[in-house]
């Protein structure tokens, strides 16, 4: 006799809400899937919709002033009254006004990222009854972030798009998910696909983060331009930043590669130059190659200037097919993981 697709359809789901029930209970969401927090991307319009779709929506607060990021979470909440989080950079000189802001506006959920969260912010987040999500690229971090306090922890690959570590998901996942139980892990970092996801799950992920398929959505207010790009790139277009000197490192970056990505080799050439020369200093010649990019990503997500703009983008974007409403984004990703499950052969009784 014929298993009833139905009850395998059925089955899968209740599966599928098993594996990540750690998740979605630390969210507060139906399903356990992060809105990457992406500079000029993630703002009111995509969070929300993000959170409306069932997923976890969260802001990227930058460079943000407090009174912008007070009136970008104000903008959310009217758009949505479901969960969504904050992500602040720890070296924001305004750290501690930022996570104010996130608490008086009761926001659940703050993350902190581009570093090491001091202790000092830790505990402001804990003491104001927020959940507090950090990154880690090591296993002997996170075990130090969680004894920190940390509640919650994201392992991002190196595939990811935007700043990016040197090890990618598949062995980061390998190195953490067996070893670290105490709080729920989330992965990031080429995720594009349901069965991907589903796979991390097993391994004992609590869900998954993603931001390049986000991005390039109907909601994302990223320029038309910006999009397009998406869609029209394969998975090898999206490549980290070239060092061409140690001397003066540089901080890996994935994005599209264009003319501004080779202008920037050409400036460091130049850079090099004149530090050699005695033209410039170490400092100087630093701040030189890192100012290369200022405003870059605004340009390219606001403007539309993909050649001379930074268009950050993870190696997922060989996935973009199509510009997509976030609700069809998620509700392929989980078809796609309840399909995977759905297949499997139903185990017979010895």
């Amino acid at each position: 006799m014929q298993p009833d697709p139905f009850s395998a359809q059925e089955a899968a789901r209740l599966r599928l809400d098993q594996l990540w029930s750690r998740g979605t209970a630390f969210l507060g969401c139906r399903y356990a899937i992060l809105g990457g927090a992406m500079s000029w991307v993630s703002e009111k319009h995509l969070v929300a919709a993000i959170s409306n779709a069932g997923g976890f929506g969260v802001i990227a607060c930058g460079a943000m002033e407090p009174e912008q990021l007070a009136q970008q979470i104000a903008g959310t909440q009217a758009l949505t009254d479901k969960p969504f989080g904050v992500n602040l950079i720890t070296l924001h000189p305004k750290l501690s006004e930022l996570i104010q802001v996130c608490l008086d506006a009761k926001v659940g959920h703050i993350v902190l990222a581009g570093g090491i969260p001091p202790a000092t912010a830790i505990r402001a987040v804990k003491d104001g009854g927020a959940k507090l999500i950090a990154f880690t690229p090591a296993l002997a971090l996170g075990k130090r972030l969680v004894r920190s306090g940390v509640d919650a922890l994201v392992i991002e690959g190196s595939e990811a798009g935007g700043h990016i570590g040197p090890v990618s998901l598949t062995v980061l996942a390998q190195e953490i998910l067996p070893h670290l139980r105490d709080v729920p892990v989330f992965v990031a970092g080429g995720l594009g696909r349901g069965e991907a996801i589903l796979s991390y799950l097993e391994m004992g992920a609590a869900g998954a983060q993603l931001g390049t398929r986000f991005a390039a959505s109907e909601e994302s207010i990223a320029h038309a331009n910006f999009k397009r790009m998406f869609v029209l790139a394969s998975a090898r277009d999206a490549l980290p930043s070239v060092e061409l000197d140690p001397r003066l490192p540089v901080i890996p970056v994935r994005s599209l590669a264009n003319q501004g990505t080779k202008r920037f080799l050409e400036h460091q050439a130049e850079v090099r130059d004149k530090f050699l020369a005695g033209e410039l200093n170490k400092d100087e010649a630093q701040l030189s190659i890192e100012r290369f990019w200022a405003g870059a990503l605004r340009r390219a997500v606001i403007e539309g200037d993909i050649e001379q703009g930074s268009v950050m983008a993870g190696q997922s974007v060989g996935l973009v097919r199509s510009i997509q409403p976030v609700s069809q984004i998620i509700q392929e990703l989980i078809d796609q993981a309840v399909a995977a499950l759905a297949s499997r052969p139903v185990p017979t009784p010895h």
